[in-house]
């Protein structure tokens, strides 16, 4: 065996001759091992891709504003048709005038007028109307945000002097920016 440096022990000697060395010139020659094709694809380029465009589309787009809600639903409660529903609106003053009730849903129509009796009359044949002619069992009575409680316990009043029983009466809220 050939001497091998004593600085190095892993290098060999320049002067090993590879001549002299045992290698078999006439046999066979091992083939190299093919590149085998990996049958699983590397997919993380792909979901990093995917989580980019998914980033991208969550921050420039745009919620439809016709989908956002408005008001949370009630926790207690239960919704009201309005089909079966007769409904009485309580409109918020504009300026520094006074509230406007309207027969119907939203600010529909003429208003009632401003004297309590006339208004309690109106309102008590409309809910007699409604119950007895159209079948409806229900008073919906929605009022703005800024009417106040008294105006609204004194439409409910009103409803209560219709002759009628069995009739259930529901309020209901809605604000406008």
């Amino acid at each position: 065996m050939p001497e091998t440096s004593t600085e190095n022990p892993q290098a060999f000697d320049d002067d090993y001759d590879f001549d002299d060395a045992d290698f078999d010139e006439d046999g066979p020659v091992l083939p190299r091992k093919p590149m085998q094709d990996s049958a699983d694809m590397d997919i993380t380029p792909m979901i990093d891709i995917v989580f980019l465009l998914l980033i991208f589309f969550l921050v420039s787009s745009t919620p439809d504003k016709n989908t956002a809600v408005e008001l949370p639903p009630a926790r207690y409660g239960v919704g009201v048709s309005e089909k079966n529903s007769v409904v009485i609106t309580i409109a918020q003053p504009q300026g520094s005038g006074k509230t406007a009730i309207y027969l119907a849903d939203g600010r529909v129509g003429k208003p009632l007028p401003d004297a309590a009796a006339e208004k309690t009359a109106a309102i008590v044949a409309a809910v007699e109307e409604g119950f007895f002619r159209q079948s409806k069992s229900q008073v919906l009575i929605k009022a703005g945000g800024k009417v106040k409680r008294k105006e609204v316990y004194a439409v409910e009043i009103a409803v209560r002097k219709a002759d009628v029983e069995g009739l259930k009466i529901y309020h209901g809220v809605y604000e406008k920016n």
